[in-house]
């Protein structure tokens, strides 16, 4: 399904139309270089009084990746969805938001917190609150804008996926073909979102996450120690947030442990009162 925001074509993965106000929409937001086909195997499992959707944010998947930076902002980012959701008619909904996913859930509800009614936020963060690391983290991803417009993407997804972070990734049976899915991405739209919603320029938002009274489920791999430890002081903040870190895995949880995931998304779901 295609739709327009500020002139912008996104595309939104559906399993079904007809939306119904009695049905609760389930958003789900990719990672840096994913797209919403990352969310596939989760989206055939819901019962029928939620509506799962996912979408392929600006610069990634098949949603345009227009040149002008600062339609990459986390400001335009957070419109771009609120105008979605008018389009579709969404009252309240409830995120789920992977890593950079996660950072635009977090930036939507608290823009808009009386859209919510819950998130999932896996791997993600509240922002840097050091001043220097802020710019450290700027500097290094606009090093890797550069790297991303002089190389191309196929050989910044090579050095990508060489990071760390993605370790346990890589073990994967199907890791070829979730690298080669990151490919149809382009140098425009992933060197844009690097130099617009950089972590280090995303507003620090510990000292505003404790306003939020939805509740939330965070999720981590515990092999991912950073990540780990950000969400569980996220959970300290959090009104009403609970945090589980997910055994023998790193910071993708969804495609690592996707049984698990849905396993837990579904168990935090089915516990919240009203839904």
């Amino acid at each position: 399904m295609k739709l327009k925001a500020e002139d912008i074509e996104f595309n939104l993965l559906l399993n079904e139309s007809g939306y119904e106000k009695s049905r609760t929409p389930v958003i789900f937001l990719h990672g840096f270089t994913g797209d919403a086909t990352d969310w596939q195997f989760i989206l055939d499992k819901f019962p029928k009084k939620f509506f799962p959707v996912a979408i392929d944010l600006i610069g990634h998947g098949s949603t345009s990746s227009p040149v002008d930076q600062n339609h990459y902002t986390c400001s335009a980012i957070v419109r771009q969805l609120h105008s979605i959701f008018n389009q579709l008619s969404f009252d309240r909904v409830i995120l789920v938001g992977y890593s950079m996913g996660g950072r635009v859930s977090l930036s939507y509800a608290l823009t808009y917190p009386h859209m919510m009614k819950a998130a999932v936020l896996e791997s993600s963060t509240a922002g840097i609150e050091d001043i220097r690391s802020k710019k450290e983290r700027v500097e290094i991803d606009y090093l890797f804008a550069e790297k991303i417009k002089n190389e191309g993407v196929e050989s910044f997804i090579n050095f990508w996926f060489d990071t760390p972070l993605f370790e346990s990734l890589k073990n994967l049976p199907d890791f070829d073909r979730i690298k080669k899915n990151r490919l149809k991405n382009s140098s425009t739209g992933l060197a844009n979102s690097l130099m617009s919603f950089s972590t280090g320029l995303m507003m620090s938002y510990w000292d505003k996450i404790s306003s939020l009274s939805f509740p939330i489920l965070l999720l981590s791999g515990e092999l991912d120690l950073k990540y780990s430890a950000i969400n569980a002081k996220m959970q300290s903040k959090l009104q009403k947030a609970q945090h589980t870190s997910v055994q023998k895995c790193g910071h993708n949880v969804h495609l690592e442990k996707p049984e698990d995931f849905t396993k837990l998304v579904m168990e935090f779901l089915t516990n919240i009162q009203g839904l």
